[in-house]
């Protein structure tokens, strides 16, 4: 079919074609338009985020598989390049009763410190949220153990725990109980343990629900009191389903911060007597730094991983159903 008439018959004036409408531009050409539109956004955000991304690829995510790729090899770090094993590293674990014990000691050490903290995190934040002269120095005084570095904790409580001329002795001494062997023997090294994770991590618990408590609306423990609730039926129908965010978050960081423990048991224990107080952590690092085995510890690493994967999904799927924002 013949194109727009160039002329016009009567007027002799030139007629330019038509500009077509906006709604008849190709695909292509649309694209094109915004790609030159939005180019600096663009290119300003890759310049922001790009730098990031690498820094989180490099010391994050590629460190996770080069250790899955050792659990499936036998090294020495002595010998030029690792050995390919496949499954051998994880058959020596799990058949290894050593390793079984190591989980339970974890199993054990996990659960006591995270109820522990916890509760006692908030029994202190109860205290530390009342209007008491000098509470800012309390609050203080009792987040100073969360700042205070692992080795200077562990070496304060050695003295403290010591039979002969400890703290703990002379406190036990009066009630005609004798000091037992803290860090020597397999019955306490674990709980000795335990019993300083605890201390140190109390007071970020109780920083955390003080904040959660200062925020909690006031107008329903004012309904609660006006129906007649006491002050247990109060924290426990309004107060503490109210911190169930707090708990959620601190719950999810104390269990990740316990099974990384590490700085306390290497300065107090080693992981002894024996393996009495020797936690995944731990059983890594001998691993891989005392026994030279790579593989092993590679191994073991990977088992860390599933597990605090698993728990971690474990405590998001149970918080979607019983953690209230409102």
């Amino acid at each position: 079919m013949a194109g727009p008439p160039v002329t016009r018959a009567l007027t002799g004036r030139t007629q330019l074609p038509a500009e077509p409408a906006p709604e008849t531009r190709t695909p292509q050409r649309r694209w094109r338009r915004t790609l030159r539109r939005h180019g600096k956004e663009y290119l300003l955000f890759a310049a922001l985020v790009g730098p990031n991304l690498a820094l989180i690829l490099v010391f994050s995510y590629w460190p996770v598989i080069y250790n899955c790729y050792l659990s499936f090899t036998s090294w020495d770090m002595i010998s030029p390049a690792p050995t390919w094993v496949g499954l051998d590293e994880y058959r020596e674990l799990f058949t290894s009763a050593d390793f079984g014990h190591v989980l339970l000691n974890t199993v054990k050490f996990v659960v006591l410190i995270v109820v522990g903290a916890i509760v006692g995190g908030l029994a202190t934040s109860l205290v530390l949220n009342q209007r008491l002269v000098g509470r800012g120095l309390a609050r203080t005084v009792s987040f100073a153990p969360h700042i205070v570095s692992g080795a200077a904790i562990a070496a304060l409580w050695l003295f403290m725990l010591d039979p002969s001329f400890g703290l703990v002795r002379a406190l036990l001494e009066p009630l005609g109980i004798s000091s037992p062997q803290w860090t020597t023997s397999s019955h306490y090294s674990l709980y000795a343990l335990v019993l300083v994770y605890v201390w140190k991590g109390i007071g970020f618990s109780a920083i955390i629900y003080v904040a959660g408590l200062q925020n909690l609306p006031a107008d329903l423990f004012e309904a609660a009191t006006l129906d007649g609730a006491n002050g247990w039926q109060r924290f426990r129908h309004v107060t503490f389903p109210l911190l169930s965010p707090v708990t959620y978050f601190l719950v999810v960081t104390s269990v990740i911060g316990a099974f990384q423990a590490y700085d306390v048991t290497a300065v107090m224990t080693g992981g002894g007597p024996g393996q009495s107080s020797t936690t995944l952590s731990w059983f890594i690092y001998r691993q891989a730094f005392q026994a030279s085995n790579a593989g092993l510890a590679a191994a073991a690493a990977m088992v860390m991983l599933v597990i605090l994967l698993t728990i971690t999904m474990l405590i998001a799927r149970y918080g979607e159903r019983r953690v209230t924002y409102q």
